[in-house]
This record gives C-alpha cells, sequence and structure tokens, in this order.
C-alpha cells in the first residue's frame, strides 16, 4: 500500500523576523516592494497538489501592509 510522504512541521517566520521583513520592505522603493508582492504572489498560487507555504502567504501579507501604509499617505 502506498504512504502519504510524510510532511514536517510547517515553517513560519517568526513575530521578530517578520518585524524585519517589515522594516526591509520599509527601505525599498515602492518599484522594489511591488516585485517583492509579486513573487509572494506566484508563490501563493494554489496548485492541483500543494498548497501554498506559510512563510510566502506571510511575506505577501507583509507586502500588502507596507504597500497600503503609502497608499494611506497619498
Amino acid at each position: 500500500m502506498a504512504r502519504r510522504p510524510e510532511l514536517g512541521k510547517e515553517k513560519i517566520w517568526t513575530e521578530q523576523e517578520l518585524k524585519e521583513i517589515a522594516r526591509n520592505l520599509a527601505l525599498l522603493s515602492v518599484q522594489g516592494v511591488r516585485e517583492f508582492y509579486e513573487r509572494a504572489y506566484r508563490e501563493c498560487r494554489i496548485s492541483g497538489r500543494d498548497f501554498p507555504p506559510a512563510r510566502a502567504v506571510q511575506e505577501l501579507v507583509q507586502a500588502w501592509k507596507q504597500l497600503r501604509k503609502w497608499r494611506g499617505r497619498g
């Protein structure tokens, strides 16, 4: 009988690491953050066999938050 592959505990960014990502995104240009967002968005696509990794979703949210902050200033 075929067995499912063993999946280890999914890796996620810690709160401190997320703060560091947010700080680094704040230093980028709008274009740089958009590129980061687009990369994370591509990684978050649900394919026929896999769900997106939690870290990719966390990165997408961090980029979205930064873009949202800048939009609020304009």
